[in-house]
């Protein structure tokens, strides 16, 4: 039975920012590219992954759409290429916007096909008769999304604000100063020190040719200290931008100064008039059914939404690896109800299979949407060297599995069809004693299968647990009591 889970893409892969488009028959995914114990956001070129509309089990690698060095900016190839995003252009050509971390300008680049290769067009800046033709920056050229409009007009969204809703002040440093950092840490404070930080998303039109604006920049929703009284309190503009065309309105996706969470504003105009949602996914269910604590490590998300056929998909990325630089793609169907609103739906394992999944045959166990323990925290802070050291995904030689387990840690999945499991199979390592418990919940008295065990091993081995499980779609949650610590590769449905 073919079928799929979050992540969608191998679990090697590390495409965060994952802005979906569908062309010509395929939804293709355009994101940063992450790698396994990265050091920093983005340090891969870009690379796009596509599926068939009518099968979003079959993800195919296009390959290297567009490298670092191709622009004349970074032709010293010491910049990383962040969160970028296509429009199929009034000329029937693919246009790449993209930006440089913190680097002031934000490049395009071309292509005749939507997966690429993409080569370097320009970077988006004024006509001579407005500001000499100068590069666009205001508000911080960062996180682009563009959109090409029925009418052909096409709109160039982005923006930075803090995470806070507090005003943002930038240190100033002494040339003296610069000069002791490291060359490519004083390069980007000197970019900061020069851009205005508008605290807002922006948004400009561009001319046909898709690098010249044609007028400057304009506010589209609020950021920073400047939501009182805009309806966006509480969830006021961050980062991310992601803009669509749905139903005749325009829905604006981005990640709010909580940074964890995806929110959307509507429009009936493509550039003003927006109006907040709501919260479409948090990569840690806060905010769902009232959640106060997240059910998984929580970190900065982007991503935004694809229609495929008559169904609707948010995109967004999960954090591994103990750090905010080894992200990968997750996807979640969504409800566009004929209001236009977006209920907030739950992270889940099964993502994009349309259902449960089966529960018979093996699992990997970096599948979860559930990983806690008691030193699981509420912020995201990885600077804390908590979050390095708390349950969560990691990678080694090239396996993924899951570590950190300690007592009180939970592994949870969404979801699995069940018909007539008797033995679940769990693979581990480590040293630990105590219970491993399964159960439909995250917690309560519904165990449905429990083992006592000692593990005092370096290799991998198999612990069959005895269940007692009933038929219907249900989640399946590991729950671990004891001393020690565990690793966990796989888990197997088994029955009699």
């Amino acid at each position: 039975m073919e079928q799929i889970y979050n992540p969608y893409l191998p679990l090697n892969e590390y495409i965060p920012d994952g802005e979906p488009h569908v062309f010509d028959g395929r939804v293709y995914i355009y994101g940063s590219h992450d790698r396994a114990g990265g050091e920093k956001y983005c340090e891969g070129h870009y690379q796009v992954w596509s599926a068939p509309v009518d099968n979003l089990k079959e993800w195919r690698c296009e390959g290297v759409s567009y490298r670092r060095d191709q622009d004349p900016s970074n032709a010293d190839d010491t910049k990383q290429l962040w969160a970028p995003d296509v429009t199929k252009g009034p000329d029937g050509r693919y246009y790449l916007y993209y930006c440089f971390n913190f680097h002031p300008e934000i490049g395009v680049a071309v292509s005749d096909r939507p997966a690429g290769p993409y080569t370097f067009l320009g970077h988006v800046h004024y006509p001579e008769h407005i500001l000499g033709g100068k590069k666009v920056n205001e508000g911080m050229a960062f996180d682009p999304a563009v959109l090409t409009d029925d009418d052909g007009r096409v709109y160039l969204y982005y923006g930075f604000a803090p995470a806070e809703e507090k005003e943002m002040r930038f240190p100033e440093f002494t040339e003296e100063q610069l000069a002791a950092m490291p060359p490519e840490t004083a390069e980007v404070l000197r970019h900061l020190s020069e851009m205005e930080f508008g605290e807002n998303s922006m948004v400009v039109e561009l001319e046909p040719d898709m690098v010249t604006a044609k007028e400057e920049p304009r506010v589209l929703i609020p950021g920073g200290h400047h939501t009182a009284g805009t309806g966006f309190e509480g969830h006021g503009f961050f980062e991310a931008s992601s803009i669509r065309k749905i139903r005749g309105k325009y829905y604006f996706v981005y990640s709010s100064h909580k940074s964890h969470e995806l929110c959307y504003a509507v429009s009936d105009r493509p550039d003003s008039g927006f109006v907040y949602g709501g919260t479409i996914v948090s990569n840690g269910d806060i905010g769902l059914n009232n959640r106060e604590h997240p059910v998984y490590p929580l970190g900065n998300n982007h991503g935004g939404i694809a229609q495929v056929g008559d169904d609707f998909y948010i995109f967004y990325h999960r954090q591994t690896n103990g750090t905010e630089f080894s992200r990968q793609g997750c996807a979640e169907k969504i409800t566009i109800r004929e209001d236009g609103s977006i209920p907030q739906v739950e992270i889940t394992s099964c993502g994009l299979n349309g259902g449960p999944l089966a529960a018979s045959g093996s699992y990997p166990a970096a599948i979860a949407c559930h990983l806690t323990d008691p030193t699981t925290t509420d912020n995201i802070d990885y600077n804390n060297p908590v979050m390095k050291t708390q349950i969560r995904v990691t990678e080694e030689c090239s396996r993924t599995y899951i570590t950190g387990i300690k007592d009180g840690a939970i592994v949870g999945y969404k979801y699995f069809e069940f018909v007539d499991t008797d033995l679940i199979a769990v693979e581990v390592r480590g040293h630990f004693a105590g219970t491993i418990e399964v159960a439909y919940t995250r917690k309560g008295s519904d165990v449905i299968g429990e083992y006592e065990t000692q593990v005092n091993t370096d290799e991998w081995e198999m612990k069959l647990i005895p269940v007692l499980t009933a038929p219907g779609k249900r989640s399946l949650y590991f729950r671990f009591r004891g001393t020690g610590e565990l690793e966990m590769k796989s888990f197997a449905f088994f029955s009699e």
